[in-house]
């Protein structure tokens, strides 16, 4: 009992001193430190606008015969459509949408399985999202509100609901990104819209988050230095895209000079190594020129941060069959170092490009297309190495299909994706996937043959068909039986 003695005693000495020196009686408390706000960027200025702001519904989908509920609006900003069919089996799947550019209009994709999802029972969401750009940040956000706003939404359109008893997520490309941060324990831990999702897939995704930037700028510079200009300031590339252009090419990007060669041998070994489907990436696939197009960026992923991001310490170059070549490109080639502090931990929520570090505890069946440039196939080996770093290789599964372009999947193989994903979910085994680390393993030639389905159905849209034909016109595409 000496104790709170004494700690009366303290604050009565305390409280005298505070009167002596002008603190105590009747004069105002001492203001606390005022908060110092989180710094602005040009994201933070640009303005963007619902496409439909009236909207309330959207159309049917032809050949469905189960009857649904078609919901449209806008929420905080970005537009969003629901669909739940009059059959909802109580599971609710967020569908994450990619890469919109830069203009002001906000638009809302439905889900390629959508037709899956509605026979199936399932209900779906997706969001505009709030903002253009690469802004993964209003995408984990708007997707999330979303998520939280379903049975409000539900119930003011004369269908109340009961809370959902599964969460799914699933996108495509950036969408990729945002499924695979929003399943993140940084993200629960620091997004202002906090969801639990029970298991995720994510499509082509950006599973690496700025390490893609990183694989772009060393396309860059490599390409730079095998042209002959290596030290050219690389947010001038504009100036010098003719020159290195010409120099490794005889057609962009089909035909490569000698110097070209060796080029694309880099470019093969930082998007996944030797593989299956690359040759076909370049040769019609028609991912590579949107790669090359990012060239010349100053590393604040156009607006999204306000410091440069970009960082290639880390990357080896490999031209195959040349070590003595390689070496000499190691040695040539400049190294950009990123600001320390350009995408660092925020006060305000998520940082301003979302992480994605291998920290979650829920089944992922993540796919990704082999002749992928734009994306590439690396994304899944970093997400893998990250993800076994953390210890939790095994809520991860990982498929290889082999298309040719960025994104360019079947709808069989992303059902299969996700009805293997759910199983797994509901109790079933873990479903089977590829090694997409072991270079050996991946560089054979039936690489991507077990989880790719060439078979087509009514919402399989141009360009899959094509770019399936033009792979199958090659007898040394065909896979074992």
């Amino acid at each position: 009992m000496k104790t709170p003695h004494r700690l009366r005693l303290a604050v009565l000495a305390a409280t005298a001193w505070l009167a002596a020196c002008g603190g105590g009686g009747d004069s105002p408390p001492v203001a606390a430190t005022p908060t110092v706000p989180e710094e602005t960027r040009a994201q933070d200025r640009r303005v963007f606008t619902p496409a439909d702001p009236s909207a309330t519904t959207f159309a049917a989908m032809s050949g469905v015969v189960a009857g649904t509920d078609r919901w449209a609006g806008v929420l905080g900003g970005a537009a969003y459509r629901i669909e739940v069919p009059a059959n909802w089996n109580g599971r609710l799947v967020m569908y994450a949408h990619g890469f919109r550019g830069e203009g002001a209009s906000l638009t809302v994709s439905n889900p390629s399985i959508r037709r899956y999802l509605i026979e199936n029972g399932y209900a779906w969401a997706a969001s505009s999202y709030s903002t253009n750009f690469y802004d993964v940040r209003a995408g984990v956000e708007d997707t999330n509100a979303l998520a939280l706003a379903f049975n409000q939404i539900a119930a003011a359109r004369g269908r109340p609901l009961p809370i959902p008893t599964r969460l799914y997520i699933t996108g495509h490309s950036m969408g990729g990104h945002v499924t695979g941060a929003a399943i993140e324990a940084e993200t629960y831990a620091t997004a202002r819209n906090k969801v639990q999702y029970h298991g995720a897939v994510p499509m082509c995704g950006v599973m690496g988050d700025v390490e893609l930037f990183n694989r772009f700028a060393g396309m860059q510079v490599t390409a730079q230095t095998l042209a002959g200009v290596p030290s050219y300031p690389t947010d001038k590339w504009s100036e010098i895209v003719g020159l290195v252009t010409n120099t490794l090419f005889t057609t962009f990007p089909s035909v490569p000079t000698a110097q070209g060669q060796k080029y694309l041998s880099v470019v093969k070994n930082l998007t996944g190594g030797q593989r299956p489907m690359f040759n076909e990436g370049i040769g019609f696939g028609g991912s590579f020129p949107s790669a090359y197009g990012t060239f010349g960026s100053d590393g604040t992923v156009t607006g999204i941060l306000n410091r440069n991001v970009l960082d290639t310490n880390a990357l080896t170059y490999v031209i195959d069959g040349d070590a003595p070549g390689s070496a000499t490109l190691n040695a040539t080639t400049p190294k950009l170092t990123a600001a320390p502090d350009a995408n660092r931990l925020r006060r305000d929520g998520l940082r301003w490009v979302p992480v994605i570090n291998g920290e979650f505890k829920v089944p992922v069946v993540s796919i990704h297309t082999l002749g992928d440039l734009f994306v590439p196939f690396s994304m899944q080996q970093v997400y893998q190495q990250r993800t076994a770093a953390k210890g939790n290789s095994s809520w991860l599964v990982q498929r290889a299909i082999r298309g040719a372009s960025h994104c360019d999947f079947t709808v069989a193989e992303q059902v299969q994706a996700f009805t293997d994903m759910v199983a797994w979910e509901q109790g079933g085994p873990r479903p089977a996937g590829d090694d997409v680390i072991t270079p050996a393993t991946v560089a054979a030639s039936s690489y991507g043959c077990t989880f790719t389905n060439n078979t087509l159905g009514p919402d399989d849209g141009a360009p899959v068909p094509a770019l399936r034909a033009g792979i199958a016109a090659n007898p040394a595409n065909t896979c074992p039986p």
